[in-house]
């Protein structure tokens, strides 16, 4: 395993629209392997393979919840949506920054796993938002693109430090 570099805003691997996985090897399993580590070490619930600039349809999440711990999933595809909420986002791609998007309050997504064996996870609010999330990631979308506010945690942080 490896940590991956992570790209940032604007490099335009992150606006391209990730090609589907269609070989299921031992490159996959690194890739898969390496994300998760990537993930871990930058501290982040989910992440992307054009994260790392590598386009294709790959994702990890793992939000600390108790019903999941890490999930991988390959050419991941949501199936259907339930309900709405609206909370902060952040992104390992979009240091600084936060968001306030509105998500759907439950999902169901289609994929495979790191074998190419057809799997569906059910995830509700927090880990919803972090597989939707995810997903726009492979299809050229930020939550700054859809954000219905955006704001700089870093000053945010210095106000609170300079009102103390």
């Amino acid at each position: 395993m490896a940590i991956r570099f992570i790209v940032k805003d604007p490099d335009p691997v992150l606006r391209e629209k990730a090609k589907p996985v269609t070989k299921f090897n031992a490159n996959l399993h690194k890739l898969l392997d390496d994300m998760a580590e990537t993930m871990y070490h930058a501290e982040g619930v989910g992440l992307a393979a054009p994260q790392i600039g590598i386009e294709k349809r790959v994702i990890v999440v793992d939000t600390g919840e108790e019903d999941g711990g890490l999930m991988e999933m390959v050419n991941p595809e949501i199936i259907e949506r339930e309900g709405e909420q609206l909370g902060p986002e952040g992104c390992l791609s979009i240091p600084g920054l936060n968001g306030d998007v509105r998500r759907a309050l439950r999902v169901k997504l289609q994929g495979q796993d790191r074998y190419g064996n057809d799997i569906t996870i059910e995830a509700k609010e927090f880990q919803a938002r972090a597989f939707q999330h995810e997903v726009d990631h492979l299809n050229g979308v930020l939550f700054t693109d859809i954000a219905e506010k955006v704001y700089d945690i870093s000053q945010a942080s210095d106000k609170r430090e300079n009102e103390a």
